[in-house]
């Protein structure tokens, strides 16, 4: 079923999930007059990308940042009023420390020229001393082979990106120094498990577009004040109604056009649904023929990312962040004010594609990574630990494998009314906190169709809506 032009006067939207994609889809159908109830089960919103006590420190579940290129979030951060407490670099520039060179040797970056695209990263990768000349030469070699491919291809959904990158002559270290350095890190997943269309996405949207879209942001505050507090201002100012600690136990159609949304205690009538919720939440909670084919939402496989935060007595590392080689470390970040420590430093590693060390016991990885830090960070050497803890996401994003294309919906459904929004709908991106801006962007652009309302002159412009 297609979804009808509904008239003006039914206004009312229910948006189950409070992570950024209902956020979003919740404030995009309220700035365009519609009347929004917001449900979230959990006590907070912000869905993965939130924050905790412990002590006397705000600490992050995870370390998430965001790129210049990713304009639905920037455009997030701008709604909110948040953009100034999570600013971007000035330049991309990116430490990588590789343990296998001897000290002294370790240290080469990642930077970006004032230059047109590809001459803007030509002096840093002909400098990168992480690879060899030849290595080099071939990296560039593939980056234009990459810029060349289409997006739109299904084809490449099929293929993975390992296979592809062996195929263009990129070597096993090519890979580990550089393209798995900042895959592994916004895929989740190393080059050989990803699929290919999500790669190129990735590297030709962020290092292969603009001059200046791959340059780094990240938020200088708990990621709480941002997702939870201040998303919540902005949804109050617009006239959304939030409930959180707010569990949905059925979204059924009402007989006569609309919908009802069953709450412990309540039964919400709406005209429009945006569930945007993980994937198997949305499966148990989809009504019987709003998908062809349901199942293909189980099928959508989850990957685990580990982080293990370590304070310090002192101040151990002098740069914001590091990414490492040589090492089980990938990359490590410094939070020390965002959580407001007072003295010493507090260090977070951020493990993607965790899947061998997600269930590992506290101690075991206390036992890895200590010597590991000390290893990376000579100055760790001399310092005591003053806390050592893990948070543990294991179905932090859906596994961007090949052919996972194919199973991830659009916005609409075949049932009118019901729209869906998350990570892991068919955004064209990976689990990102952009790709959950992106499909809450076009859940709400659907249903404001489909009621007849013209979308906010403000929200951010899909180049094409999921």
């Amino acid at each position: 079923m297609s979804d009808e032009l509904l008239p003006d006067s039914l206004n009312e939207a229910v948006v189950v999930g409070g992570g950024l994609a209902g956020t979003t889809a919740a404030l995009a159908l309220a700035d365009a007059g519609v009347r929004v109830t917001l449900l979230e089960g959990r006590p907070r919103l912000g869905g993965l990308a939130f924050s905790f006590r412990r002590g006397g420190l705000t600490v992050d579940n995870g370390q998430h940042v965001y790129l210049r290129c990713c304009t639905a979030y920037r455009w997030f951060l701008d709604r909110i009023d948040a953009a100034a407490l999570a600013p971007l670099q000035e330049r991309l520039d990116v430490p990588v420390l590789d343990l296998a060179r001897p000290e002294g040797r370790r240290l080469g970056r990642l930077r970006r020229d004032a230059l047109p695209v590809p001459l803007h990263l030509g002096r840093s990768l002909a400098t990168y001393p992480h690879l060899s000349l030849a290595e080099r030469a071939k990296v560039g070699r593939a980056a234009l082979a990459l810029k060349g491919l289409d997006l739109d291809d299904p084809a490449l959904d099929a293929q993975d990106f390992g296979s592809w990158l062996t195929a263009h002559g990129q070597s096993a270290r090519a890979v580990e120094a550089l393209w798995d350095l900042v895959g592994v890190a916004t895929l989740n997943a190393v080059a050989g498990d990803a699929s290919l269309q999500l790669a190129a996405t990735v590297f030709k949207t962020g290092l292969l577009s603009e001059p200046g879209a791959a340059d780094i942001g990240w938020a200088l505050v708990p990621l709480g004040d941002l997702h939870d507090r201040l998303a919540r201002r902005a949804l109050d100012a617009a006239g959304v109604r939030t409930e959180v600690r707010t569990r949905v136990t059925s979204v059924s159609p009402d007989g006569h056009g609309g919908w009802t949304v069953q709450v412990p205690g309540e039964t919400l009538r709406a005209d429009a649904v945006v569930l945007a919720v993980p994937q198997r939440e949305t499966y148990d909670l989809l009504p019987d023929g709003a998908l062809d084919a349901p199942e293909r939402l189980l099928a959508i496989d989850t990957a685990p990312i580990l982080n293990v935060h370590v304070v310090y007595d002192r101040k151990v590392l002098d740069a914001p962040f590091v990414a490492a080689l040589g090492t089980p470390v990938q990359w490590v970040f410094d939070r020390t004010d965002a959580s407001g420590l007072r003295r010493g430093q507090y260090l977070a590693l951020s493990q993607s594609a965790a899947q061998d060390e997600i269930d590992e016991p506290v101690a075991v990885l206390r036992e890895r990574y200590l010597p590991e830090l000390e290893r990376l960070l000579p100055r760790a050497r001399g310092a005591r630990v003053e806390d050592f803890f893990v948070t543990r996401e294991r179905t932090a994003t859906f596994a961007p494998a090949p052919g996972v294309g194919r199973l991830r919906p659009g916005a609409r459904t075949k049932a009118s009314g019901l729209y869906l929004a998350g990570a892991w709908t068919a955004t064209g991106w990976p689990a990102t906190m952009e790709s959950a801006v992106r499909s809450g962007v076009g859940a709400a652009d659907a249903a404001l169709g489909a009621l007849g309302r013209p979308r906010p002159r403000h929200l951010f412009t899909l180049e094409e809506a999921a």
